[in-house]
């Protein structure tokens, strides 16, 4: 796996990362032997940016990461993330940026993840009641520290992304963006690429979706929230989405690749800059993905692709309501 550089303040990371939320939650049941063998793969494969937050699990996944990369600190770029506020058993309770709770999290954090620093060190969603100037002041104090090696933001507007920046310099932004979520190319692509930010991208697979292999998400299991949380993945949106995923497929037989492979080369294909960070708690799904780091496609591909999936008929917004409220737009 190749390695480039995430934004202009020196971090560099695998060509495409490991999402680490799937193995704790919101996608079935856990297996953490599977989800620790499939961490240990990863870094054989040259797959050694890893990103977890707090959230994930309440904890849980942050300490599976922490155990999985024990003995293997040093090959690892390690993210991890604050903000949302959640106990266990309950759903996500609010936000917040506070610079005191930006300090006591990292201190947790750093605890349950069994580490001295972490890499890149990301406020997960904006704190609309904190000033963003107050919020990045304490992360930069936490690099200042060295618990926090790059700090970064998640799902933040341009706005938001030039004050932040100003305080002090924002390696990464980490936001949704695949064939099936494009909004981030108006406006915050080109806002993060003058500010010489790297741009992560979170769910490139459309959180399973452009695999192709969902065709009924009502049989995901009851530990399965997609269908829940995700209005794409509603009944009356799902069938409509799937016939665009199925032109996708199409495309991807006939170069003998899989779906999802052609689904991460395209996000990979926008720039060095991005950096997918597809999710799987699967060693034969790792694989499947890291592969496709060695697919090279053309400006033919490319818009075929686009094509195949214009934003205009994509069915259901990519978040229930209550969640596209802490979007910061």
């Amino acid at each position: 796996m190749d390695r480039i550089q995430l934004g202009s303040q020196g971090a560099v990371v695998s060509r495409m990362g490991l999402g680490c939320m799937g193995m704790s939650e919101f996608y079935g049941e856990p297996d953490d032997a599977e989800s620790i063998a499939t961490i240990h793969r990863a870094l054989d494969l040259g797959v050694t940016f890893l990103d977890t937050a707090d959230v994930y699990g309440v904890g849980d996944n942050e300490v599976l990461v922490g155990k999985a990369i024990a003995a293997r600190r040093d090959e690892v770029f390690l993210a991890t993330k604050f903000g949302n506020v959640r106990r266990k058993g309950e759903a996500i309770s609010g936000i917040d940026g506070r610079p005191e709770y930006v300090k006591a999290a990292c201190d947790a954090s750093l605890a349950r993840l069994g580490v001295e620093y972490v890499d890149l060190y990301y406020q997960h969603r904006v704190d609309p009641n904190v000033p963003i100037e107050d919020t990045v002041g304490a992360m930069g104090e936490l690099v200042a520290a060295g618990k926090v090696r790059f700090i970064g933001l998640s799902e933040a507007s341009p706005a938001t992304i030039r004050r932040a920046h100003a305080v002090h310099p924002i390696t990464a932004l980490q936001t949704e963006y695949s064939l099936w979520e494009r909004h981030v190319e108006t406006e915050i692509l080109p806002t993060v690429r003058a500010l010489g930010i790297g741009f992560v991208a979170y769910s490139p697979l459309g959180r399973g979706f452009l695999t192709g292999r969902i065709e009924d998400p009502s049989k995901l299991g009851p530990k399965d929230a997609r269908s829940a949380r995700y209005p794409r993945f509603a009944a009356e949106n799902f069938e409509k989405n799937r016939v665009l995923v199925d032109r996708v497929r199409a495309i991807a037989d006939a170069r003998g690749v899989t779906a999802g492979q052609l689904a991460l080369a395209w996000v990979m294909a926008q720039g060095l800059d991005i950096v997918p960070i597809p999710g799987t708690k699967r060693r034969k799904y790792l694989e499947e993905n890291a592969a496709a780091a060695d697919l090279s496609l053309s400006e033919d591909d490319l818009r075929e692709l686009q094509a195949a999936m214009p934003s205009s008929e994509i069915a259901g917004e990519r978040y229930a309501a209550a969640n596209m409220k802490a979007i910061d737009r």
